[in-house]
């Protein structure tokens, strides 16, 4: 049987992060070190817990569950957030034709959003934009959610966007649900101009650190706007996958992207103390490939793509804008015969649910007689950042609070 390692257990063993942290501490944002302690501490009591006693009065089995972190760098978290977003689109998307577009930028603009972090509130919109500029002509708006992603396959840095729309769109007047088609040459023209047009204007305004690895290469004849000029005549990538006949393949596809931390945990292939070793798909390829680094590295190329507080990394758009959504969507079910809505058929996604249809577990089920599992009582412990960063060295370092 293949053994299974976690982040977890890489930042904790030999006081690697805690280590790390140390040497680094001056580079590291708030966000990484808010992430990291929420990781650490999910699962363990210092959370708080749920108490359960068997139902069964001559059973003495008491089990208790400790509560997770709800982190987005945690993987555990991760996989019950995506099933809960996945499930709250399942009762509200429009039952129509949807489309998955991944926008991309030349490897060259990639650090700028790196030092530059207010730049990534932007770039989704103008992926948005691109889509709604060309059902604008058509007169309609469609319906569009995007995920932003700072990272590839292999942890390196690479910005891009994922966007799913409808193949259609309420009109202006709000009377039909007319048909839409993307090209993707006039989608990238677009994508491409307004990237370099957000470049230039915080160029202009002095609200731009320009990447050493750029900066050393400008002079008076080779200049900033030289260089976004080169940038501009080559052709961008801009994927238009093939359009599928509703919104469960799309909602299902993306769900691997949107909560989930940079790696999953089932892609590390071993650990030794010192290096790190995972699996990814080569993009180019189209085959897996193994990686393997040092520990320190690892660390770097993980935390570097834990999001700031606060950041939004799923953002909605058009008929799906929090806005409008409340008015265009009844009229959309509507216009395409659905049910209003299909929220109230929602599944609840709940810890023992998870389990049962992961792991074919009942966690709540006693390991003892067999019989259920009743809760007892409840016990809540630190869960805010502002109270778990005062022991960041207890729990990065194993000891006890």
């Amino acid at each position: 049987m293949k053994k299974k390692y976690t982040i977890k257990q890489i930042l904790t063993s030999n006081g690697n992060w805690w280590r790390f942290y140390e040497a680094n501490k001056a580079k590291i944002r708030a966000g990484i070190l808010t992430g990291i302690v929420k990781l650490l501490s999910c699962r363990t009591i210092v959370r708080g817990y749920h108490q359960y006693r068997c139902e069964n009065p001559d059973c003495p089995h008491i089990k208790r569950i400790a509560h997770s972190c709800k982190g987005k760098g945690c993987s555990s978290c991760g996989k019950k957030a995506t099933e809960l977003w996945i499930e709250k689109q399942n009762g509200i998307l429009p039952d129509t034709e949807w489309q998955h577009i991944t926008f991309t930028m030349p490897d060259v603009f990639w650090d700028f959003f790196w030092l530059n972090r207010h730049l990534l509130n932007e770039v989704g919109k103008i992926a948005a934009d691109a889509v709604l500029s060309i059902a604008k002509t058509k007169g309609v708006i469609p319906a569009i959610f995007i995920a932003i992603h700072t990272f590839g396959r292999d942890l390196k840095r690479n910005v891009h966007i994922h966007l799913s729309t409808t193949r259609g769109g309420i009109t202006f007047d709000l009377s039909e649900w007319n048909k839409l088609y993307f090209d993707e040459t006039s989608l990238m023209k677009i994508w491409r101009y307004k990237i370099i047009k957000m470049l230039r204007k915080h160029h202009k305004n002095n609200t731009l650190i320009i990447p050493a690895s750029i900066k050393k290469n400008l002079n008076p004849i080779h200049t900033f706007t030289t260089f976004l000029d080169q940038q501009y005549k080559r052709r961008w990538i801009v994927d238009c996958s093939k359009a599928t006949e509703n919104y469960h393949h799309t909602v299902n596809y993306l769900g691997r992207y949107v909560k989930r931390p940079p790696i999953a945990e089932s892609k590390l292939r071993h650990y030794d103390g010192n290096n790190v070793s995972f699996t990814y798909r080569d993009h180019k390829s189209k085959s897996y490939r193994n990686f393997t680094t040092s520990v320190d590295e690892f660390i770097t190329r993980f935390i570097q793509h834990i999001p700031d507080v606060g950041f939004r990394m799923i953002r909605y758009y058009g008929a799906l804008a929090n806005k409008v959504r409340g008015k265009l969507l009844p009229i959309i079910y509507t216009l395409l015969g659905q049910e209003k809505s299909r929220a109230e058929s929602i599944q609840k996604i709940t810890f023992a649910s998870l389990m049962k249809a992961t792991f074919n577990i009942d966690p709540l089920q006693c390991i003892l007689c067999g019989k259920k599992l009743l809760l007892e009582l409840v016990i809540y412990g630190k869960s805010s950042a502002r109270d778990l960063i005062p022991f960041h060295r207890e729990l990065a370092l194993l000891k006890k609070i």
